[in-house]
């Protein structure tokens, strides 16, 4: 397991080419989505849930989504389609992460979507401390109403992201990170 200063100060996110198996074992998966759950959560409201695309589940999630594209657009190339059907067999595990935000009488609407990306990104930091790669993806279905109604979402629920985990074929070399310089102020 990795020194927890040295992940937070290198973690990159892996290019959604590069995943290969194995991915997340049940315990690993466990560890995970439990790392995932420990995340500022204003009023214990839990205002996300994960869903898990695994195995089989990847075909019959595109299948679903390719069914979507052709009706919202039925002018998609063939190539485009083929992208749709393979959308979730890009890395060996796909966790959507839903936020479940809604009205409350004490917890702003806005707090509990951060605390849905909170634990996006823990899966993310989880998922490098595991030693695999993960990428976080919201791409159309993220967007669409008739999308997230066949992945099983409510109306009132919104995609925060997928995140893809698997094993990195490649070490990503580190992107340009913004100068504090440029980024950090004093009031």
């Amino acid at each position: 397991m990795p020194d927890a200063l040295q992940l937070l100060l290198t973690r990159r996110s892996t290019r959604i080419l590069d995943f290969i198996e194995p991915g997340p074992g049940e315990e690993d998966l466990k560890t995970l989505l439990t790392i995932a759950s420990r995340v500022p959560d204003h009023g214990k409201l839990v205002p996300w849930r994960f869903i898990l695309f695994l195995g089989d589940a990847r075909a019959r999630a595109g299948e679903a989504l390719t069914a979507v594209l052709k009706e919202v657009d039925p002018e998609a190339s063939e190539r485009r389609v083929e992208e749709e059907r393979k959308r979730f067999s890009r890395a060996p595990l796909v966790v959507a992460v839903v936020s479940k935000a809604g009205p409350h009488v004490k917890i702003p609407e806005w707090e509990q979507v951060l605390s849905s990306a909170a634990a996006a990104y823990n899966l993310l930091l989880g998922a490098a401390a595991l030693g695999y790669g993960a990428t976080w993806m919201t791409e159309w279905p993220a967007y669409e109403p008739k999308a997230r109604a066949a992945l099983g979402l409510s109306e009132s629920e919104r995609i925060t992201g997928f995140v893809y985990i698997g094993t990195a074929a490649n070490k990503m070399e580190d992107r340009p990170r913004p100068s504090l310089d440029e980024i950090v102020t004093r009031y």
